[in-house]
């Protein structure tokens, strides 16, 4: 079974910064991580899942949602089968649970399909991010 586990979340006041830690978990996923492209996705309570940001497989390529462009940074270590999400000047409305997912299943980091959690066949259990005013 491929699992991600996901730690670094926590309660912060805005302006401040966080970084998310997403590990593959198992013998058989580690060995084939490095095909995988990760994303990170977000819920908010009563509110859909909304696309945060995406790294290809092998770290070159990039794309973020809007809404959190210059202020996260999705990145990856595929020696320590880890992806990461660095979230700077952080805002109340950044509030949600955070997930990591992968997928074997796209190459190209724009959307439609980067986007989508659909696309996405391998999650982490979620982690909670509190930002205070």
């Amino acid at each position: 079974q491929l699992r991600m586990v996901e730690s670094g979340g926590g309660l912060v006041q805005a302006g401040g910064s966080l970084r998310l830690s997403c590990e593959a978990s198992g013998r058989l996923f580690r060995r084939i991580f490095s095909r995988y492209t990760m994303a990170w996705f977000r819920q908010a309570p009563g509110k859909e899942r909304e696309f945060v940001g995406v790294i290809s497989s092998s770290g070159e390529s990039t794309y973020y949602a809007d809404s959190v462009k210059g202020r996260f940074t999705v990145s990856r270590d595929n020696a320590q089968t880890t992806v990461y999400l660095q979230m700077n000047s952080l805002k109340p409305e950044d509030t949600a649970v955070y997930y990591c997912a992968g997928t074997e299943g796209i190459v190209d980091v724009t959307p439609p399909r980067s986007t989508d959690p659909g696309v996405y066949d391998v999650w982490g259990q979620g982690t909670q991010v509190t930002v205070s005013s």
